[in-house]
């Protein structure tokens, strides 16, 4: 079955980069010239996704707006010969997809977040794609967990390895090789947070899984028996599906910016303005420069 429906979670906080995310949320931090959540959406519509579903929460309607139709600056830039390819990508973000919004009305973790789009995913296969994670790649790499899925009918996480000194901040899994693959892995097990004697291999999941509609049952049942001010994992039900022999790891192909790390924003916009065709001949001037000087 094809993957056509894609949800971004974009509900949280953004503490680790305040005071820039108090008043303007994480996912509309610039990257250059876009804001962050944009580079998700246009990686998910090239990979084929055709429905977007949105996840906010209370006050980041400003995430809406981007995504919609703005008239009146439509209408000034109309009237300037001059702006006609600003113009053109102005609209274009309001008719990349079909995408549609709904807030996470409490806070009860990535688990919680996912299962506010069951009605919009209904009985389909699904992608979702973190609102933290820019990832870029010629072949859009929720496209690649997306072949897989259809591939082989199994749940699939986008891995890579990460530094041991790092390990503990994302999640560990036990994989094993898929006969006939190269970067596909049958993945059995996932231990969120690990400590150093839980570590499973160096494999840690980054921001793109693809996932069956089954999942929103399995997502019922945790919530149902989630303590009180507790959250949900994600990765909790996705290890119910390893368990069950359900689900593939994908070692995807892209360069990975956490956009809700200080450090990590700041590496996707100089990577990126190196590479823009505006300003990246400029930048790279300068920052030769700005090197001779250190």
């Amino acid at each position: 079955m094809k993957v056509k429906k894609a949800i971004i979670p974009a509900a949280g906080l953004g503490t680790r980069v305040l005071p820039a995310s108090k008043a303007v949320p994480k996912e509309m931090l610039n990257i250059v010239d876009k804001p962050a959540i944009q580079y998700i959406a246009e990686e998910a519509v090239q990979a084929g996704i055709e429905d977007i579903l949105i996840i906010t929460n209370r006050g980041k309607g400003v995430i809406e707006d981007h995504f919609d139709h703005a008239f009146e600056l439509e209408k000034g830039l109309a009237g300037n010969p001059a702006k006609a390819g600003i113009l053109e990508q102005v609209k274009a973000v309001a008719e990349l997809a079909n995408v549609y919004f709904i807030r996470q009305k409490v806070t009860k973790g990535l688990g919680h977040a996912i299962l506010c789009g069951k009605s919009f995913v209904g009985d389909e296969p699904f992608a979702v794609l973190y609102g933290d994670d820019v990832i870029l790649s010629e072949d859009p790499v929720v496209g690649q967990l997306c072949r897989a899925y259809e591939a082989y009918g199994k749940g699939v996480v986008g891995v890579q390895e990460v530094p041991r000194a790092l390990i503990q901040l994302y999640c560990t899994l036990g994989v094993t090789p898929l006969e006939g693959e190269d970067r596909l892995m049958n993945c059995h097990k996932i231990i969120e947070k690990p400590k150093d004697e839980e570590i499973l291999s160096l494999f840690a999941i980054l921001g793109r899984v693809v996932l069956p509609a089954k999942v929103f049952s399995m997502l019922e049942a945790g919530i149902a028996a989630l303590p009180a001010g507790e959250e949900l994992y994600l990765t909790d039900v996705m290890s119910e599906l390893g368990a069950k022999g359900e689900l593939l790891a994908c070692d995807f192909i892209g360069k990975r910016y956490d956009m809700g790390n200080k450090l990590g924003i700041l590496q996707a916009n100089c990577e990126v303005a190196l590479n823009h065709p505006e300003v990246g001949e400029g930048f790279k001037a300068y920052l030769k420069q700005l090197a001779a000087t250190f």
